[in-house]
């Protein structure tokens, strides 16, 4: 094959430093959109992106020649250095350090996007902690709680 043909789509989450609920409207939307445009500047596509107080979830694509981590550490970034020169009351803004990655399989594309859509009604009934508990079973992923940030 001439060609490489690639579909990478990732369900991805990130929170607050020390889970500090900065996130909250109308600041919210403005960051979601920011968050958008450093997706497409790192040559992504956003499908969804939502969350609450302390943390985002993103669904995109993301391309297959640029390393998650490093495109994550540069949206993290970019959106920290954004969030610091427009809102000063917010100067103590910063994400933690980690995040969680799932790929997503195109045939669960529309659910995750609902998922994501959903969170601020989804948070009333559970935390965070319970939701990363959750995704981490269903992923078959065991967090070491040494460094189980909360």
């Amino acid at each position: 094959m001439p060609n490489s043909y690639v579909n990478l789509v990732y369900h991805l989450i990130f929170s607050t430093k020390e889970r500090r609920p900065f996130i909250k409207e109308p600041f919210r939307s403005r960051l979601h959109d920011y968050l958008k445009g450093s997706i497409r500047g790192e040559g992504g596509r956003p499908i969804e992106v939502g969350g609450s107080d302390d943390h985002v979830h993103v669904l995109t694509h993301l391309r297959a020649d640029r390393a998650l981590s490093e495109v994550l550490q540069r949206v993290k970034s970019s959106i920290t250095g954004w969030v610091h020169s427009n809102f000063p009351e917010l100067r103590s803004f910063a994400w933690q350090a980690g995040y969680a990655a799932f790929t997503v399989s195109q045939s669960h594309v529309e659910r995750v996007r609902s998922y994501i859509s959903g969170q601020l009604e989804h948070h009333k009934k559970r935390s965070f902690q319970e939701e990363l508990e959750e995704l981490f079973e269903k992923h078959g992923i065991r967090p070491d709680p040494r460094f189980w940030e909360r």
